[in-house]
């Protein structure tokens, strides 16, 4: 017998802060990035999900917006530790999900092939991981504080 499973994106400030901290330090000292180091942008905000169960198999996107907003979740591939390494463009996969609501859009909109093929490889990694983290990109409107996402699984009970 399956079961439905919500998870919910949960924003990691302190990682965001962290991340933030290290461009930022970069800045003043008028240092560049190492070859292929991903800098935290100011539009992005560091989210994390967390796996109550391994085996799951994605079922679709839970994703409220504002009015008018985008927002680009793009996942990393693996763990990191912003204390001990940086955060490489090699980590982050594709596709990425990209969600938005149009001034005329009664529902929130989305590339339905590339975020279907998102969630299936989420599902994968959540087999080998008890968390995954993400970069939120916000954009026209939108904030950590006026977005609800989650993603719904099926799980064998």
């Amino acid at each position: 017998m399956s079961s439905e499973l919500e998870l919910s994106f949960r924003p990691d400030l302190d990682l965001t802060e962290l991340m933030r901290q290290r461009a930022q330090s970069l800045q003043q000292r008028g240092q560049k990035r190492q070859d292929g180091e991903r800098l935290l942008r100011p539009n992005e905000t560091v989210y994390q999900l967390d796996f109550s169960k391994q085996s799951l198999k994605f079922s679709r996107w839970s994703v409220c917006l504002p009015d008018v907003a985008r927002l680009t979740i793009t996942a990393t591939s693996q763990l990191w530790t912003p204390d001990l390494t940086n955060l490489m463009n090699r980590q982050l996969l594709e596709p990425a999900g990209v969600f938005w609501r149009g001034e005329k859009d009664q529902i929130v909109q989305f590339y339905e092939a590339d975020s279907y093929e998102f969630g299936e490889r989420i599902a994968e990694l959540a087999k080998i991981r008890k968390v995954m983290y993400f970069l939120f990109a916000f954009g026209e409107g939108c904030n950590s504080e006026t977005v609800n996402c989650s993603a719904i699984f099926t799980t064998d009970s």
